[in-house]
């Protein structure tokens, strides 16, 4: 449970008794009043630096969705662990590529994170960051799976708290009262909107805070807010294409992660969070630099093999798929290259013989291939 005790002067809000002689915690409308220390500084030029690097390399992919698939199944597979839900990245694929067949419960949580991040990248061709986009983030990601009876894309209407299962006395955080909880919405969708001279990646260090703090939904806060991260870098253009997720570096570190969380609530801890932050911005840029660059280098070695057998340019437009979905089906190997199931099986045989995929499981109908080497680099941490 929170305790007053726990909170300094410096607090980044106030508590307020709720039922049972519990309190709730109602952060502070951003920006807060915080004077940057000399340590900010570096972590902020070598986040902002491996950014740059990660851009370049999104300029550099040959069609504008290879790569982009398999870095989100990694982060939705990360990003739901965190909260408890595991799968790996064969299920997923297994999942993505045969839409007919239900997924196990987990496969499918994890599969709407993917489907939600997706549909609100898509989205911002059409609208910014905002309330009714991170609604229907959610609606996606809770829809037909456990928690699908916490209201899916509304903000919550009850009081909850983040903990283990058994009541407020439970809990490790608080978040403000609906009443609060509305006004706090209402002012963080203000600071998304308004023109600020913090610095970017500490205003999305802000925001993340901010949005945990708010907590607005019955479930699925976590989730929600991390897939904010990546949708904020690339509607304010850091990113062409997203590509750097933070959810291994959370996970990684995890309990440190909720640490800073809660202290900037407790002492209002502001710049050690942010420091934190921009540590796990610059890691996971210059590792999802190091990871599309040994991609790269797989593709074009699997090409110049393909090409020195004088394999048809059909073979060579597989690889390049298995670089957006490393996983094939002939039935999905015929509609993506416009021609017969037998010449689609050809092709595939021929990405088999080259070691390049390997046949899943005799009893798997369709008939699985998945490129283990593409995979092993996606999923390694």
């Amino acid at each position: 449970m929170l305790d007053p005790k726990d909170f300094s002067a410096d607090a980044s809000g106030q508590l307020v008794a709720i039922t049972g002689g519990h309190f709730a915690f109602i952060p502070n409308p951003l920006p807060p009043d915080i004077i940057y220390e000399a340590r900010v500084v570096r972590p902020l030029e070598d986040a902002t630096l491996a950014l740059g690097q990660l851009k370049g390399i999104g300029h550099l992919l040959p069609n504008p969705h290879m790569l982009i698939r398999v870095f989100q199944q990694r982060e939705a597979i990360l990003s739901s662990r965190i909260e408890g839900t595991v799968a790996n990245q064969q299920e997923l694929l297994f999942a993505d590529v045969d839409r007919k067949k239900t997924p196990a419960e987990n496969v499918r949580e994890v599969a709407n994170y993917v489907d939600a991040l997706d549909f609100s990248l898509r989205q911002l061709e059409k609208l910014p960051v905002c309330l009714r986009l991170i609604q229907d983030a959610h609606r996606r990601l809770m829809q037909g799976v456990r928690g699908q009876e916490q209201r899916p894309g509304e903000f919550r209407d009850i009081q909850n708290y983040v903990g283990k299962p058994g009541g407020f006395g439970n809990a490790r955080y608080i978040p403000p009262p609906v009443p609060q909880m509305k006004e706090s919405l209402d002012h963080f969708e203000k600071f998304l909107h308004a023109g600020s001279e913090i610095p970017a990646l500490i205003r999305l260090a802000l925001i993340h805070y901010q949005f945990e703090a708010i907590h607005p939904f019955r479930d699925g806060n976590g989730r929600i807010g991390r897939l904010l991260l990546a949708l904020l870098l690339c509607d304010w253009k850091f990113l062409s294409k997203p590509l750097l997720y933070l959810s291994a570096y959370f996970d990684h570190h995890r309990d440190e992660y909720f640490d800073h969380l809660l202290a900037v609530s407790q002492r209002g801890t502001w710049n050690n969070w942010i420091v934190f932050f921009l540590q796990g911005v610059a890691e996971q840029a210059h590792d999802a630099v190091d990871r599309a660059q040994k991609l790269l280098a797989l593709r074009d070695e699997y090409r110049t093999k393909m090409q020195s057998e004088h394999a048809p340019g059909s073979c060579l437009l597989l690889i390049d798929n298995l670089f957006e979905l490393p996983a094939l089906t002939v039935p999905l190997a015929a509609t993506k290259l416009k021609m017969s199931y037998p010449g689609a099986k050809r092709n595939i045989q021929k990405l088999v013989a080259a070691g390049i995929l390997k046949q899943t499981s005799e009893k798997q109908h369709p008939k699985l291939y998945l490129a283990p080497a593409v995979l092993d680099l996606v999923s390694a941490f």
